[in-house]
């Protein structure tokens, strides 16, 4: 039984979700990978579900009736795993946006203390590759706008590449999770650093999707930026736990 898994969300990834599970398995390093699929017109399910003999109790698929969002399905995922009994719990893309290589890292860095460990793209300057200057911008200033609203100290606040362990996910309060876009990673490091949790950034260099097409969209964005002053008034209230109640 592996202590470790990755749980990859898709909705159409046929491009992609072969390579990608191929590519963590082949890194031998014990990874078990769940996919999170939303009901994908393009057939994503199907291949996942070829692989599976193959990959026999390494690989295994979840499907939902729709597209209901990264955060939502983060959070199934998390419940399957603290279930099952991971101790290590990885995010990841399945676009290669995230090199597969790194879940060694983020995976050592929480075996090595950290209790969240981030695939950080500005912690040494700025490592993105193939993405727009504005859309490199955007993303940049977004986290200097988290860490002035809420005063969350991490360089990459808005990342999906994340190792948690196991203690983390089980105190959150994953039923309390609010947000489904990308202020979903936002919220959940906020989370964990207000109730103590040491957060760690592994630096990583993040290469924008060639295959498939990106998810990201104005109401997305929207979340984003709202949702981050709703974090901080949450916590100004008591409705989020703190160091001092959370243990």
């Amino acid at each position: 039984m592996s202590d470790s898994l990755v749980i990859i969300p898709t909705y159409n990834e046929k491009e992609n979700i072969e390579k990608i599970i191929r590519k963590v398995f082949s890194l031998n390093e014990g990874f078990h990978v769940l996919i999170i699929e939303d009901n994908s017109p393009d057939g994503t399910a199907a291949i996942v579900k070829k692989l599976i003999p193959e990959f026999e109790n390494q690989l295994f698929i979840e499907e939902r009736k729709g597209k209901l969002g990264l955060g939502t399905a983060y959070v199934h995922g998390f419940k399957w795993a603290l279930r099952r009994g991971y101790q290590y719990i990885l995010e990841m893309d399945a676009d290669f946006s995230h090199n597969p290589e790194d879940l060694v890292r983020l995976r050592e860095a929480c075996r090595n203390g950290a209790d969240v460990a981030v695939g950080s793209r500005y912690v040494k300057g700025v490592s993105v590759v193939y993405w727009p200057m504005g859309r490199i911008l955007m993303s940049f200033f977004a986290s200097k706008y988290v860490k002035f609203v809420t005063g969350l100290n991490i360089t990459d606040t808005t990342a999906g590449f994340v190792c948690y362990s196991r203690e983390v996910l089980e105190n959150i309060g994953l039923d309390n999770i609010k947000f489904v876009g990308y202020a979903f990673q936002v919220e959940m490091k906020y989370k964990s650093w207000k109730m103590g949790y040491r957060i760690e950034e592994v630096p990583i260099i993040f290469t924008d999707r060639t295959e498939g097409t990106s998810k990201m969209n104005s109401s997305i964005f929207k979340e984003a930026v709202w949702g981050v002053i709703q974090l901080r008034l949450m916590a100004m209230t008591g409705k989020i736990k703190n160091k001092k109640d959370s243990r």
